[in-house]
């Protein structure tokens, strides 16, 4: 082997053999699979790896010999209970390389009692040592038991929890190590949903595996590493489907929804590492006949391939042929508790972005203290709602936009009655109209011409309309505020509604806090003339109505241009509160198209141009910056400026970080990501108290 790969024969000095192999750990930081293998997982800053030199144990002596791999508690669920396998007459790289499938620990004593024993002992004395989870390997030569290494050990999101609230019950840790033992972004896997017990009832069950990471999973098979990632990027949906993955298969793990082998145990590499992840997982499903060269898969009697869909349960190791419908998690007490210590250590507020009511009551179930985003566009295009918004962009004078938008007035006061209802008297951002107008108007001959029928006009006037609206760059063209300055009409139809909706609801003793958000702000004379148009509609609803109190209805920005952020002392004067769109603030620092970067973005991260994707993590030194300059210039003017970020980055925890250092009062996020935000909020808290005591 060595000589295939080297060219040359391997050498017999045993220093040369030193030599050589500590040489070849040196080289593989640079491998590829170390590389993708740190950019995953975000590490970055390191020089290089380290190599220890020891001697050697060797469990292949016979059938007194063994090796294995265990964890201290159970990686998976969390369970306080001993949790490993190991393989009899075996070195430790059988195990972890999934070639065989290995023995559970539970087994060991009919093989050697006096070696579990001693495990069981070394178990608890790490625990107490490390004051963490343990994942050790060791060597058992001629009956004699040797520890090879011990670490802290990766889990699952799950995991992380419940062994955090475990140890914090038994005294083992205090509440602030238990917050931030338990990486933010793992809560994602107590939230994602599980197979339906009715739907797997009635799927064709193929086989079942080893459960090696918790989760459902349903894709097309991907028979290698290199076409997981090809045909991920492609937009599919696919199972990484293999023998037994390597390191090398890093890169295709991760890009697949589950991953699926014939061989391995819990502890093979394919298993701990998609544990760490929080990727289904199912492994050592001994029935799978694998052709990675043909793209096949033989079990129960049937032949599957590239386009086959096939579901995984990683928590129970059933393999399925075809999609299950899932349902949505029931979550642990330890979450309770989780959460309920992330909001006494947080300074930070967490507010959702919704557009519904149900994603409104769902947020406020995850613990939301308000709505940080509504996005009104979102209203427009459903059933007749669509057709009223394109009467109105078809309409030819302000008279005609009006009738049909008092089409759609009705739908949107009742869209934000019923979000007021489902917060409750927590506070509502609600964003102005922002996209441009064609992405409400069809953009082909067939559905144009279906349009006009429906409309009652010639076709003719559709496709001139649109060609009218068509613009080079649409996202930088006419959409957000600079509608309303065209279209005041539509601003005064929206303003309207969340007044009347806050009128409905007060008189029916709900507290309802809209803020009304205008989009896209270059200049303060942009927010001035439009904040003019809202107090006077907002006076004009209010005496039609009849109603004589004070209606605290909040007037803002969204900063998401550059320059709003560089003038944020002179915005801010008319402006109560800012909210950072970093979405659209990170397309126009950077100049990349968030809809096109991922034509590029592989290359930048492979040759580390970039270190991450900027739209899921922020970028701190540079749209960072912007945001710490607009909070700083906007209180030098108003100390009481309210200020929040509301794109998609309020879920991110790195992004949460850079939130709490820079004095956010909040951040938004969709529903799902508001649990991540608590406990990364509570985090970043912690970590600063512990910085400023050092």
């Amino acid at each position: 082997m060595y000589q295939k790969h080297v060219g040359e024969v391997f050498p017999q000095n045993p220093f040369k053999q030193l030599e050589l192999a500590i040489e070849a750990v040196f080289k593989s930081w640079n491998s590829d699979k170390a590389v993708s293998y740190r950019r995953i997982e975000g590490i970055r800053g390191l020089n290089g790896t380290a190599v220890n030199v020891q001697s050697m144990v060797y469990g292949n002596m016979g059938d007194d010999s063994g090796t294995g791999v265990a964890f201290t508690r159970n990686n998976a669920t969390g369970e306080n209970a001993f949790y490993g396998e190991f393989l009899v007459n075996a070195q430790g790289e059988d195990v972890v390389a999934g070639i065989r499938t290995p023995r559970h620990v539970d087994e060991m004593p009919k093989w050697n009692k006096d070696v579990y024993g001693q495990l069981l002992k070394i178990k608890g004395r790490l625990e107490k040592h490390y004051k963490d989870m343990q994942d050790i390997e060791f060597t058992i030569e001629r009956g004699k038991l040797y520890m090879l290494q011990t670490r802290t050990g990766k889990r699952s999101g799950i995991a992380s929890v419940r062994i955090a609230c475990d140890m914090l019950r038994e005294k083992l840790i205090d509440e602030k190590t238990a917050m931030l033992r338990i990486p933010a972004g793992d809560l994602t896997q107590l939230l994602l949903p599980s197979f339906d017990p009715a739907s797997k009832k009635k799927a064709t069950a193929l086989t079942r595996g080893i459960p090696a990471s918790p989760g459902a999973a349903t894709g097309k098979l991907a028979f290698t590493a290199h076409e997981a990632v090809e045909r991920a990027r492609a937009g599919e949906k696919v199972l990484l489907v293999r023998s037994e993955t390597s390191p090398e298969d890093v890169e295709g793990m991760h890009s697949a929804v589950g991953i699926l082998t014939s061989t391995g145990g819990r502890t093979s590499h394919a298993a701990v590492v998609a544990c760490g992840w929080g990727k289904c997982c199912v492994v050592g499903a001994g029935e799978l006949n694998i052709d990675e060269k043909k793209g096949t898969l033989k079990v129960a009697g049937q032949t599957l391939g590239r386009d086959s869909v096939v579901s995984i349960d990683g928590s129970t190791g059933e393999v399925m042929l075809g999609a299950i419908s899932s349902i949505e998690p029931k979550l642990s007490g330890d979450f309770t508790l989780v959460m309920k210590l992330a909001d006494k250590y947080r300074t930070l507020g967490v507010r959702t972005n919704a557009d519904t009511p149900e994603d409104a009551q769902r947020a406020r179930e995850f613990g939301a203290e308000g709505i940080g985003l509504t996005r009104t566009e979102h209203m427009f295009f459903e059933g007749d709602r669509i057709k009223a918004m394109r009467e109105m962009i078809l309409a030819e004078n302000r008279a005609d936009r009006e009738k049909a938008l008092a089409k759609l007035l009705p739908y949107q006061r009742d869209d934000f009655v019923g979000i007021f209802k489902a917060m409750k008297g927590l506070p509502v951002t609600i964003r102005l109209l922002d996209p441009p107008l064609h992405e409400f108007l069809p953009q082909d001959d067939a559905t144009q011409t279906e349009m006009a029928q429906m409309l009652k006009i010639s076709a003719e006037k559709v496709r001139r309309r649109v060609a009218q609206l068509h613009e080079m760059n649409p996202m930088l063209g006419h959409r957000g505020c600079r509608l309303a300055v065209t279209y005041p009409e539509i601003l005064v139809m929206q303003v309207r509604a969340i007044v009347e909706a806050t009128i409905e609801c007060l008189r029916s003793n709900i507290k309802a806090m809209p803020e009304i958000m205008v989009p896209l702000i270059g200049t303060k004379r942009e927010l001035a003339a439009l904040r003019a148009e809202i107090e006077a509609t907002i006076a004009e609803v209010k005496a039609e109505q009849d109603y004589k109190p004070r209606l605290d209805i909040k007037i803002g920005t969204m900063i998401e241009i550059p320059r709003a952020a560089l003038t944020a002392d002179e915005i801010a004067e008319v402006a109560e509160f800012f909210s950072f769109g970093t979405n659209d603030l990170t397309q126009m620092t950077f100049g990349y198209s968030r809809d096109d970067i991922n034509t590029f973005l592989p290359d930048y991260l492979k040759r580390e141009l970039l270190d991450h994707d900027p739209f899921q993590s922020l970028d701190q030194d540079g749209v960072g910056q912007l945001v710490k300059m607009g909070v700083d210039k906007g209180r030098s003017r108003k100390p009481e400026l309210k200020v929040g970020i509301c794109g998609e980055h309020g879920g991110d925890p790195k992004s949460v970080h850079f939130c709490h250092r820079a004095g956010l009062d909040y951040v938004s996020c969709s529903p799902f990501r508001v649990p991540i935000a608590r406990l990364a909020a509570a985090q970043a808290a912690i970590m600063g108290e512990q910085a400023a005591k050092k």
